[in-house]
């Protein structure tokens, strides 16, 4: 089995949004950060808003956020959002079209689902906190630490 690129840009996105927790992210920031197009990342944008894993500000001054703490997303809640299908076998499918005499009774099926909700058990035990706890030098790394993104000091008028 192999995972799309949008769930691990998706996963990506949310470990940069946790990363910068307390500030909201831009997508153009998180583009630079992860070198993918800006248009790629709004794409995997909608469903992650939709299902409540990250909230969208809208202006000039908008961005996007985590929907509910980075301890509360399981890398479950991700993959079940951005993959289209867990297929493993053409067993698997829902359209009812598999032309295998065994489709009801094969052992194969049997472990493939076995393996797939294995699979799905240790997603379950993963957070996007877990995953941005486990790297201190994360915010480094994504460009989150420097000048770009510290509050610029204001003016303070001379004592008269």
């Amino acid at each position: 089995m192999r995972l799309t690129k949008q769930t691990n840009y998706a996963v990506r996105m949310l470990m940069y949004c946790a990363a910068n927790e307390g500030s909201l992210s831009r997508i153009p920031e998180i583009a630079k950060a992860y070198g993918v197009s800006e248009l790629f990342l709004f794409k995997i944008l909608q469903p992650l808003n939709k299902a409540g894993l990250v909230e969208t500000v809208r202006g000039r001054n908008g961005g996007v956020r985590l929907g509910k703490p980075a301890d509360k997303i399981s890398l479950f809640d991700v993959v079940r959002v951005t993959e289209d299908s867990f297929a493993m076998a053409e067993c698997f499918e829902d359209d009812g079209e598999v032309d295998c005499p065994l489709v009801d009774s094969c052992g194969l099926n049997s472990a493939l689902r076995k393996a797939l909700n294995a699979f799905f058990d240790v997603l379950t035990q993963y957070s996007i906190d877990d995953l941005v706890k486990a790297r201190p030098q994360i915010n480094f790394l994504l460009g989150l630490e420097g000048d770009h993104h510290q509050p610029k000091p204001r003016a303070v008028a001379p004592a008269a």
